[in-house]
């Protein structure tokens, strides 16, 4: 290797040893993949100046993910510096996803009856009509912006429907979960964690009217899930009230932000690798392999945490019980050990077990629910638009948790 290579290197392996999740630079929202590639080279195990540790290879990521005895998804620990003794301590501490057995396991069978493969098939046409009514709308004005219009339009709607929240009362909905998921971010601020906050506390007086008027008159559409929790809190043993509040908030957080990030990151994929999109409107079978690959090549959801419940090992480092660990899961989902050139887009690629709805006990209940979203929205707006084109750049948040697209103007004629 020459002089200039060495120095390369030793630059490559400096600044992967420098990374910090709690300072980063404005490029890596729009790109965080790069860091990731150098991390995994050169620290894999990386420690940050807190002592928390971020994993960027996917066997390491996935052997913490299915170790529920030894890694931890409880924050009360992790968060109360985070959050103190505010709303969003109390809700990311009672939601489903940061609990551990036995409450993760009581809670979670709540909601399997929503998500069982009769009652998606049942929330199928409902979801074909809405996707057509949005490609109506967008056909009329000649494009639309594909996150407000588009995808975050239906999440919204079917967690509305699945919430019985009246169609005219869904306007805050959105708002509400992108304050109370933008909170989780490594270094959320004083203003988010005050949005954050104070979204928890609305959506909880709004949840309360709504809660009251359910149990006077229960819901009877299909896939109305608010009912039956109502149901399991009245039964006294399997849901307390506090309990049902949070997990309403948190069926339309996970409802909203893993939908919304994959169909507008997908529009962009594909916008960006015209060759792939071209690909896909000649073989519309293909589309439920695309999701998959949308999924992996930008992954909704990019960060995961866990905090080990005992002395453990990951990747050959020690790590004493108490330690903080930080799962890369979109770094997991670019592993070349893993995925041969991850960084191309390809939508047949198989095999396909990429990390975006993680493994283990904590596996998305809602998986197969995004996955019959994405493809009918997907499927529908490439053979309704084949000359679907940017009338503008996408629009990034500055968010490292999500992988999340804030505005996308669109052309369809």
């Amino acid at each position: 290797m020459t002089t200039a290579g060495v120095a390369s290197e030793d630059a490559e392996r400096a600044a992967a040893r420098a990374f910090d999740l709690r300072e980063l630079p404005a490029d890596y929202y729009a790109d965080p993949f790069p860091y990731y590639h150098r991390l995994r080279r050169w620290d894999p195990v990386h420690r940050d100046p807190d002592g928390s540790y971020f994993l960027t290879r996917y066997d390491d990521v996935v052997a913490v993910y299915q170790d529920h005895h030894t890694w931890s998804s409880d924050k009360r620990v992790e968060f109360r510096p985070k959050f103190g003794a505010s709303p969003l301590y109390e809700h990311h501490t009672t939601s489903v996803v940061f609990r551990d057995p036995p409450d993760h396991t009581r809670i979670r069978k709540l909601f399997a009856p929503a998500f069982t493969p009769k009652a998606l098939a049942a929330l199928e046409p409902r979801v074909v009509r809405f996707v057509d009514g949005l490609l109506d709308r967008a056909a009329a004005r000649g494009g639309m912006d594909v996150v407000e219009d588009f995808a975050a339009a239906l999440p919204v709607q079917l967690i509305g429907d699945m919430l019985g929240v009246p169609t005219d009362e869904r306007g805050p909905l959105r708002g509400w979960s992108l304050a109370i998921l933008g909170a989780l971010e490594p270094l959320p601020g004083a203003e988010r964690l005050a949005a954050g906050s104070r979204a928890v506390e609305e959506f909880k007086d709004y949840l309360r009217r709504l809660i009251a008027d359910r149990r006077r008159r229960p819901g009877t559409e299909p896939g109305e899930i608010l009912s039956a929790l109502i149901a399991a809190e009245d039964a006294g043993d399997r849901l307390t009230e506090l309990e049902l509040l949070h997990q309403c908030i948190f069926l339309l957080n996970a409802g909203h932000e893993t939908t919304t990030n994959l169909i507008g990151n997908a529009v962009v994929s594909l916008l960006e690798h015209p060759a792939e999109l071209a690909r896909l409107s000649a073989a519309p079978a293909l589309i439920a392999s695309a999701v998959e690959e949308f999924l992996r090549y930008q992954s909704p959801n990019q960060l995961g945490n866990r905090c080990a419940a005992r002395d453990a090992v990951v990747g050959g480092v020690p790590m004493p019980a108490g330690t903080l660990v930080t799962l890369g899961i979109g770094a997991a989902n670019r592993d070349p050990a893993r995925f041969p050139e991850p960084d191309r887009l390809d939508l047949g690629r198989a095999p396909n077990k990429h990390l975006a709805f993680i493994t283990g006990i904590h596996a998305c209940a809602g998986m197969w629910l995004a996955r019959m979203e994405g493809r009918v929205a997907l499927g529908r707006l490439v053979a309704r638009f084949p000359n679907l084109r940017a009338a503008g750049p996408p629009v990034r948040a500055r968010r490292a948790r999500f992988r999340v697209l804030s505005a996308f103007a669109v052309s369809v004629g």
